[in-house]
């Protein structure tokens, strides 16, 4: 099949999006399919599109309602646009985050061929969260007349549009390569170590790890908590556990690739204690895949990872106590821990990467030969 696949975002920055398109295209292409990425031109680049790349237009600062900021396609060309799809011929078309202005919608409205929605992110369920869902549903609603089908990473990013369109959306979760996590050189696993890892920003909940944290180190003297990564909160986070004296706590900044498998491989526990806005939650996955226990923010997007077993892990990061109470079971318990470790190993095979490749290939099969009966 010739596969096109609609990036929305500047592609040379890092992304769950961005990395999902270019593991599709790889992977898809070694299974003999044409690959075609379509995705704005970054701003900031003047030099040739990569290999099956296809540049329209060009990517925009955009500040969105729930205040994050995205470099986003809203500034090309319809005449280029058209002009790119009578010449590539494509057999579908898979459409990311389909709702992100505008190159999406404008593909939708103008391919001749199948277009599959994939959708990503969740709204918060907050109060600002709604009225964004609010003005979102006229332009879905024409928008979603020129799709085929749809597709989301999980029940929590499907919840809106499925309530409204009565649209089936099949979901095909996000994925983690299980090799990078189990393989490699055997690393001896620090009896006391809990991390945190990701960006330091007020709906990750930092703050809430920070106060159990408090609690759980004025009885453990030798619990420890790394924090690594970087965002607009790290110095009003650090310099909370100044002024508190928390014993213990360590920020290390952003970290590279190799060195976040490495820290996930040698904790004790993983914590994520994210409050809202999360569609998923492969960090989860990427500790259970290495070897660490979790403790998670109880959110949507975690719900829809954290099952079974894993609904031990969920807690209200809010209650400080609970919190702690929770951290220290999963730091200390040896039976729970080994109990829970044994779910998560058998747990994580189903998100390996080419088990989701396969997912969508068999979609795109199902809705080109539904095409050609119609």
């Amino acid at each position: 099949m010739k596969i096109g696949l609609v990036c929305p975002y500047d592609f040379f920055r890092h992304g769950a999006v961005q990395k999902l398109v270019q593991l599709l295209d790889s992977e898809l292409t070694v299974r003999g399919h044409d690959v075609r990425i379509i995705t704005p031109r970054p701003s900031n680049y003047d030099g040739e599109a990569p290999e099956r790349t296809i540049f329209v237009g060009k990517s925009t600062k955009w500040n969105t309602p729930l205040s994050t900021t995205l470099e986003i396609g809203a500034n090309f060309d319809t005449r280029e646009l058209e002009d790119m799809l009578e010449n590539e011929h494509f057999d579908v078309i898979n459409v990311h985050e389909p709702e992100i202005p505008v190159l999406g919608a404008q593909i939708a409205a103008r391919a001749n061929c199948p277009i599959i929605a994939t959708f990503h992110a969740t709204v918060p369920d907050t109060a600002l969260g709604k009225t964004v869902e609010v003005f979102r549903i006229p332009f879905s609603r024409s928008l979603f007349r020129k799709i085929a089908t749809m597709t989301a990473v999980s029940e929590s990013a499907a919840k809106f549009v499925g309530e409204w369109s009565g649209q089936d959306i099949t979901i095909v979760p996000n994925y983690i390569d299980l090799d990078a996590y189990r393989k490699g050189k055997t690393i001896k696993r620090d009896a006391n170590t809990i991390l945190y890892l990701g960006r330091l920003e007020k709906r990750k909940g930092v703050k809430y790890l920070l106060k159990a944290f408090r609690e759980l180190a004025s009885r453990d003297e030798n619990a420890r908590l790394i924090i690594a990564g970087d965002g607009p909160d790290r110095q009003k986070l650090e310099l909370w556990v100044e002024e508190n004296s928390v014993p213990r706590i360590e920020f290390v900044g952003a970290v590279s690739e190799d060195e976040k498998i490495r820290l996930m491989r040698t904790a004790t526990v993983y914590c994520s204690p994210a409050i809202y806005g999360e569609s998923f939650g492969v960090v989860l996955l990427e500790a259970m895949a290495a070897g660490a226990p979790v403790v998670a923010g109880d959110n949507s997007g975690y719900r829809c990872v954290m099952k079974e077993r894993g609904l031990l892990s969920l807690v209200n990061p809010r209650d400080a106590d609970d919190f702690a109470r929770r951290l220290e079971v999963f730091l200390r318990d040896e039976a729970i821990r080994q109990s829970w470790l044994e779910w998560a190993n058998v747990y994580v095979e189903q998100f390996d990467s080419m088990e989701i490749i396969g997912q969508y290939e068999d979609v795109y099969k199902r809705v080109y030969e539904e095409s050609k009966n119609e």
